[in-house]
């Protein structure tokens, strides 16, 4: 039952890793400006705190759709709202001369794992994922083990691909071709969050 429900969502947390956004800017400048440590103790607090995230969005869904379809519907369309919030500003940074990757400055007094529990707790654009792709497979009837699985697996995708990015930008100079190709894939997301409006509203109606 666990693998089945699971399954589905993997490309879902795949995509929501890899999208650019505050948590990949906060891993970024954090792999950039304190090194390969801080790099990877940011992706594994993001991880971490995508993961709590993850449970409670779960637990939260589940609940509303037991008690009413109209709840639901709100939180549908509530979602589509925020993508469309999402692809306004991921089109106007693709073609400015500022990248979403430069828009968020990063404290480097702070612990960069604490750091990277609060950029997954109070990303935005991690909630926009949350209501509008990831809520559509959760049901009612799912039990706390499955919402813990679903959760781990949410953690363990995110933190792995946050993790590797740390690596990655701490080898050679990859962390400036980023930048470089980063308005390309600003635009490439501003598409990507419109084509999931269009789904989401085809659904509806």
């Amino acid at each position: 039952m666990q693998l089945e429900v699971i399954t589905p969502l993997i490309p879902v947390f795949i995509l929501g890793a890899m999208s650019p956004g505050p948590s990949l800017a906060v891993v970024l400048r954090n792999s950039v400006s304190g090194g390969r440590r801080q790099g990877v103790e940011t992706a594994v607090g993001h991880g971490l705190g995508y993961g709590v995230y993850a449970f409670f969005a779960a637990l939260g869904f589940a609940a509303a759709i037991a008690t009413s379809n109209e709840f639901v519907m709100a939180l549908r369309i509530l979602g589509i709202g925020v993508l469309l919030y999402l692809g306004f500003i991921y089109a106007r940074s693709a073609v400015s001369e500022n990248s979403a990757l430069d828009a968020h400055p990063v404290s480097t007094d702070r612990s960069g794992f604490l750091e990277g529990v609060f950029i997954a707790i109070f990303n935005p654009k991690i909630l926009a994922w949350m209501l509008a792709i990831y809520s559509p497979f959760i049901n009612a009837d799912f039990s706390i083990s499955t919402l813990i699985a679903i959760a781990f697996t949410g953690m363990l995708i995110d933190g792995g691909w946050y993790t590797t990015v740390a690596l990655l930008l701490t080898t050679g100079g990859r962390a400036e071709k980023l930048r470089k190709m980063s308005r390309k894939i600003d635009g490439i997301m501003a598409v990507l969050m419109l084509a999931f409006v269009v789904l989401l509203v085809a659904e509806l109606f």
